[in-house]
């Protein structure tokens, strides 16, 4: 049986490329040249690349990129548009837990949920992280972005998916977040490439900023730094707050 993140990306990926929350790329981009100096010799690794929006636009910048995805939906719309743009970046199918690069990559990024929290289990949510820290060359750094557990705390996540949601976009319903766990569980509906209208049953892993330390701390990572992620506007200046959907993450091996 699939799982309702493999049943969303099956077809999705010109959906996708028009959901609000893509419109961030370039910002974010600015933000990693800046995290690695701007040194077009870095090898960076993409994990949960989607539709490539990251990776293309930093080999268009430069940088040597290798993305990997679970969806062959999402990793096609990828090639076709670096084909377009003339990149040579290496996507591949590949699932986040079972990755056998090692020590191969300068810079790790998983953004906007490139699979790290969206597993059924916190097990498989740990060894993607695992995986992304085997990738890293020994001074290596991972960027991610996740879930921020501090906010359903003190607001609806129904409220705020709605109140962001733009048309055209995948909708939710039936919000109920689990103190227990730490996960929402959820209704989700969207109308695929084809016209198709599919209703997954959802649940997405929150992480509070002392779970994210103590498991980076747990892969050897020597500094870990939690922002505030916002959306096309990554910056170190953002402190964590409980207003903050998503927290950015920077871990450095050395």
């Amino acid at each position: 049986m699939k799982q309702w993140y493999e049943e969303l990306f099956e077809n999705y990926a010109e959906k996708y490329d028009k959901e609000s929350f893509t419109r961030g790329t370039s910002g974010e981009c600015d933000f990693i040249e800046k995290e690695v100096g701007f040194d077009k010799s870095t090898k960076i690794l993409d994990i949960g690349c989607g539709t490539g929006r990251h990776a293309i636009e930093l080999a268009k910048r430069g940088y040597t990129v290798t993305g990997i995805d679970l969806s062959e939906s999402q990793l096609k719309q990828a090639r076709r548009k670096a084909s377009q743009q003339n990149l040579r970046i290496k996507f591949q199918q590949q699932d986040a837990r079972k990755l056998a690069f090692l020590e191969e990559f300068d810079l790790v990024i998983m953004l906007c949920e490139g699979g790290f929290p969206l597993m059924e289990t916190d097990e498989m949510n740990f060894h993607i992280l695992q995986n992304a820290a085997n990738a890293l060359k020994p001074r290596g750094k991972l960027i991610f972005t996740t879930l921020n557990g501090l906010f359903p705390l003190f607001h609806s996540v129904k409220d705020f998916l709605a109140s962001e949601s733009k048309e055209g976009d995948a909708t939710y319903s039936k919000n109920s977040f689990d103190l227990m766990t730490f996960r929402d569980h959820n209704i989700t509906r969207i109308v695929d490439d084809s016209g198709n209208e599919k209703e997954l049953v959802c649940n997405e892993r929150y992480y509070v900023p002392c779970e994210i330390t103590w498991l980076l701390k747990s892969l050897q990572f020597k500094t870990i730094e939690i922002f505030g992620a916002k959306l096309g506007n990554f910056s170190r200046e953002d402190k964590l707050t409980t207003e903050d959907y998503e927290m950015l993450v920077i871990a450095g091996r050395g």
